[in-house]
């Protein structure tokens, strides 16, 4: 039992740290807070500011944003992308997510729908029912995220509420999310050099 009131504390104390450093980002950087990381220029000076801690900062931020599950993350991937070049960008937007999903998972499974209901209305959530009841849902879920757009968010958090194993449900997140990061930062590391023809490219090819 007291291993497992452990577990709940770090879970918990993880989720107030998470939130502590988006509202403190917020504090900070006002209504741009996230808008930062959609101007290419601000962000590679934001960046060449912070040196060796700025890829830190960076999976911190898509931890957050997987688990504050409001905050867009499209805007964080093509920051990645144009900060950091397309390898790095790539790899530390998986690591965030990967984390940030082990997080969510871990919260909904302490505290159950009470969670989910911080972020999503019941009407949300039973919109999606049928995955968290079917049969392939392993399959279903990783076809879902394997699409660019879907919902990632409050998939995740529908995901924890299943009795599927948390190392499962990580390693079909993250493989799951690779095509939609990979466009973002595939796409804005091309527009970081300035081979608009081939941003294009990837924008018409991920539509």
């Amino acid at each position: 039992r007291g291993a497992l009131i452990a577990k709940r504390a770090a879970v918990i104390a993880v989720a107030v740290a998470v939130l502590a450093a988006t509202l403190a980002w917020s504090a900070v950087y006002g209504k741009d807070a996230f808008s930062l990381f959609a101007d290419g220029q601000r962000l590679q000076a934001w960046v060449d500011e912070r040196g060796a801690l700025a890829p830190v900062i960076m999976v911190l931020l898509v931890v957050a944003q997987v688990v504050v599950a409001v905050i867009p993350g499209e805007p964080l991937e093509l920051g990645a992308g144009y900060a950091f070049g397309f390898w790095e960008g790539t790899a530390l937007c998986l690591a965030g997510s990967l984390i940030g999903t082990v997080v969510v998972v871990a919260l909904t499974r302490t505290a159950g729908m009470r969670v989910v209901e911080l972020f999503f209305s019941r009407e949300k959530i039973e919109s999606i029912s049928w995955l968290r009841a079917s049969k392939r849902f392993e399959l279903i879920l990783f076809i879902c995220f394997l699409v660019p757009g879907t919902p990632k968010d409050i998939m995740t958090y529908v995901a924890g509420l299943t009795p599927c194993r948390l190392s499962r449900i990580a390693a079909i997140t993250t493989v799951g999310r690779i095509p939609s990061i990979v466009s973002s930062t595939l796409a804005s590391a091309y527009a970081a050099q300035g081979d608009w023809t081939a941003t294009a490219l990837v924008a018409v090819v991920t539509l």
